[in-house]
């Protein structure tokens, strides 16, 4: 008998789930083994201090290349890091278009040109409210309200079911500098009557009551700016140009420049004016202006909210810029908040400035940043619009995904998974959970290298930069002696002054007592001759200092 197989609309993680960031999601449509995908999104997360040298990190996409001829395009839902930070990295080699809204391709084309990209992708239009056909699917884009401009929603439609990606997005109903989230729309979906499953971003779902209009925020910030009698200063995250709008409005009210500093900063402020979203602002001032205009005149904009070691914020913290200076009296905004991991950073440039006279404002002394998430009770507005019969919470660490779905619990939902990347989620037919079900992982940006993490050498650099390394080269003449002194050189390991036997002499020492010791016929054989001396030096360096070298020998013959 044949074995018919139904159609199956099916929805799996690539990454951005169990996480914050390196978001890439699959919609796929077909029997099993013959399936039309979509992918949307393709976002990096940033490396930590347990993987150094290492620039960005990817989501894993060897499954979807073993797909490439069944993949019909990406989808991004707006240009944050975590969103399409990779798009240039790995999405050249599909050959397949990417759907991204003018903002968007703007980031797109803007990375391309200022990081020397290899390869550029086939960018095609993402209009709001427009349905397009890509195979089994329809596709509509639905404005949401975010901290970046034209963030949206999408409306993913097959024969047998929808699914609501909902991206990054809150509400709303006064955002500055973009759309706010389409209620209207929203309730519209409501109406459906195929079954439909949310998708939706968990990374407030812990906290209760309703996320701050960023028109709040504006309005501090023109009080700080009215009442500020010296220079004032504020970082930011560069992409919220809803802030830099805000920012550059009040500074105008109050008779002051605005001076950008950032190359970062500098790149949004051009696109934004590309995609008409600056217009009425004054144009603002390169920071070589800084020097002409009187304290009580000015406002800057600066990068590094996260105290990133080369942005503005710090060389100016660190009095290395080469044309800002605070002085006592100044003031400082931190119109952000810091990202986990970052917090240290941020911390030891706000002591730097204290240090300097200058005062510092952060989001505990007043509102100067909201989040572009949605808390608690936007979740149970947005489930009440569109009436999902599933649940799928994405967009978060356990913690997050966890609250998110016993919220929807709570609120009514029928069916709620709590998945993980890789796990799939068989939307309909008879929707069901299928665990570990794709394969998933990691790829590391290091320098122009993509590569996977077994791959890129981290554990070595983790062990160089705890225990540091002892590099030795020795030469051996027929008879298995010494005819030179051993060269030595030692990185990363205490070298004192004032000791009589520090560990180059002890090194130094080792080597010869092995040497000596060996029977002639066991100094011939270099391996050996190798693990006795990286043995002798490992356990006299131990009792030294307490700790185990990495240890090189090489060994020339003569």
């Amino acid at each position: 008998m044949k074995n018919y197989q139904t159609d199956e609309f099916i929805f799996v993680p690539f990454g951005g789930v169990g996480e914050i960031g390196m978001n890439m999601y699959g919609y796929a449509y077909g029997t099993p083994g013959n399936r039309k995908w979509i992918i949307v999104d393709c976002g990096v997360t940033f490396a930590t201090y347990h993987q150094p040298g290492i620039d960005l990190i990817m989501p894993d996409i060897s499954f979807l290349e073993e797909e490439a001829d069944n993949i019909l395009a990406l989808i991004l839902t707006h240009s944050h890091e975590d969103h399409f930070g990779a798009v240039l990295d790995i999405w050249p080699s599909f050959n397949k278009p990417v759907y991204a809204t003018s903002f968007t391709n703007s980031m797109i084309k803007s990375k391309y040109i200022s990081n020397n990209m290899f390869a550029m992708v086939d960018v095609k239009p993402l209009i709001v409210g427009k349905e397009f056909n890509l195979g089994p699917f329809t596709i509509e884009a639905i404005n949401m309200a975010h901290s970046i401009p034209q963030s949206n929603a999408l409306l993913i439609s097959t024969p047998i079911a929808q699914a609501l990606h909902s991206g990054d997005w809150k509400l709303d109903a006064n955002p500055i500098g973009s759309e706010p989230t389409n209620e209207k729309r929203l309730r519209e979906i409501g109406k459906h009557k195929l079954p439909l499953a949310l998708i939706c971003d968990s990374t407030n779902a812990e906290k209760e009551g309703k996320s701050a209009s960023e028109e709040e925020v504006a309005k501090n910030i023109e009080k700080i700016i009215a009442s500020a009698k010296k220079r004032v200063v504020f970082t930011s995250f560069a992409s919220n140009v809803g802030r830099i709008i805000s920012i550059a409005r009040a500074a105008k009210k109050a008779n002051r420049k605005v001076i950008l500093s950032g190359t970062s900063l500098q790149k949004i402020a051009i696109i934004a004016q590309e995609n008409g979203l600056l217009d009425g602002i004054e144009p603002f001032l390169d920071q070589d202006a800084y020097l002409h205009l009187e304290r009580d005149k000015v406002v800057l904009i600066v990068t590094g909210s996260q105290g990133e070691r080369r942005a503005a914020l710090s060389k100016i913290a660190n009095g290395t810029h080469s044309t800002i200076e605070l002085d006592r009296g100044d003031l400082m905004v931190f119109s952000s908040w810091a990202i986990p991991g970052n917090e240290k950073e941020v911390i030891n440039i706000q002591n730097r400035l204290i240090d300097k006279g200058v005062n510092i404002i952060t989001n505990s002394d007043k509102l100067v940043h909201v989040s572009g998430h949605p808390r608690r009770d936007e979740l149970r507005e947005l489930y009440k619009w569109v009436r999902p019969d599933i649940l799928i919470p994405v967009h978060g660490e356990p913690m997050h995904l966890e609250a998110h779905a016993q919220l929807g619990k709570d609120e009514g939902i029928e069916q709620i998974f709590s998945i993980r990347n890789g796990d799939m989620v068989r939307i309909a037919p008879n929707c069901e959970q299928f665990n570990d079900e794709f394969p998933v992982g990691e790829l590391y940006l290091d320098g122009n290298i993509l590569c996977k993490p077994e791959e890129s050498g981290v554990r070595d650099r983790r062990k160089l930069s705890f225990n540091g390394i002892i590099s030795i080269s020795i030469c051996i003449n027929k008879r298995g002696e010494l005819i030179l002194e051993p060269q030595i050189k030692i990185l990363g390991i205490p070298l004192l002054e004032d000791e009589e036997e520090g560990a180059e002499e002890i090194v130094n020492k080792c080597i010869k007592n092995v040497i000596y010791s060996m029977p002639q016929k066991r100094r011939l054989d270099s391996d050996k001759l190798v693990r006795s001396i990286k043995k002798a030096i490992r356990n006299e360096i131990r009792d030294y200092w307490g700790k185990k070298p990495n240890i090189n020998i090489f060994v020339h013959n003569f």
